[in-house]
This record gives C-alpha cells, structure tokens and sequence, in this order.
C-alpha cells in the first residue's frame, strides 16, 4: 500500500473517519441496533465478522474480522477495533492485530506528529479494506431482541 501524507492530515482524518462511519453503515445498515456478533457472507469469500465490544448511549466499539479458515473459527485477522462516535457520526480504528491500541503504543505522550501519523495508517487501511468489502456485497443476517 502506498503512503499518503496529506498536508492537512487532521482534517483529512476527520473526514475520512466520517466516510468510514458511512461506508461501515453502508456494509451493515443493522449495525447500530446490532448487540453481539453478525456474520457476513458474500459469495467466493471469506466470512466478515462484526462483534460488538461495548455499546455506550454516545459511542460504540465494534471488532472486524475476516475468517480465512474454516477449520479454525477463532483465527480472525485483522482484528480491528473501531470506535464508532454516534452523536458525531465517526468511526475511528482504534487499533488491529499488528498494531497496538494507540493509548498503548504512545504512553509517554509522543510527538502529536507521530500519533497522528499512526491512526492516518490505521484509518486509512479500514478505508481501503471497507471499498473492499463493499465491493464483495457482503449480506449479514442479524436476529434483533
């Protein structure tokens, strides 16, 4: 993948978490009442799995999955972990399988250049994986209560 370093990068990141947070509803238009796990299949591919976190009455956590063996179920990757922000309709990747949660990986309070520049990559790849997945036609089922 290549690299983009836009000169204004927290305005390019605000809107791209807000096309994500459109294009996660465009996969899924249940995820919002969605309360544990939904499975999507689209035909030749692997399952796309969300499972909720933690639902909040402002904020969501959802985990995204692909399964790339059948024959073991719990092997999902890229474990993304998304905030969803409801009232602002934004949906930021906290962290995924590579790389650690972003509280984590700056303790010490780095420089804000490099925390910007890590969730550039990690927003940008859900991006990328999400035009995929919209482009499979993914169909989930969901049983709501």
């Amino acid at each position: 993948m290549s690299y983009i370093n836009p000169v204004n990068k927290s305005f390019c990141l605000e809107q791209m978490c807000a096309s994500n947070y459109l294009k996660l509803l465009k996969l899924m238009p249940e995820l919002l009442v969605l309360r544990e796990t939904a499975i999507g299949v689209a035909l030749n591919n692997t399952p796309l799995h969300i499972t909720v976190i933690e639902n909040t009455p402002y904020t969501m956590m959802i985990e995204l999955n692909h399964c790339f063996n059948q024959n073991k179920p719990e092997h999902l990757e890229p474990a993304m972990k998304i905030r969803l922000y409801l009232d602002a309709k934004l949906a930021e990747v906290m962290s995924d399988y590579a790389r650690s949660p972003i509280s984590l990986a700056f303790k010490d309070k780095g420089l804000s250049t490099d925390i910007m520049n890590y969730k550039w990559r990690l927003n940008y790849f859900l991006q990328k994986w999400l035009d995929h997945c919209l482009k499979k036609d993914y169909q989930f089922s969901i049983t709501i209560d």
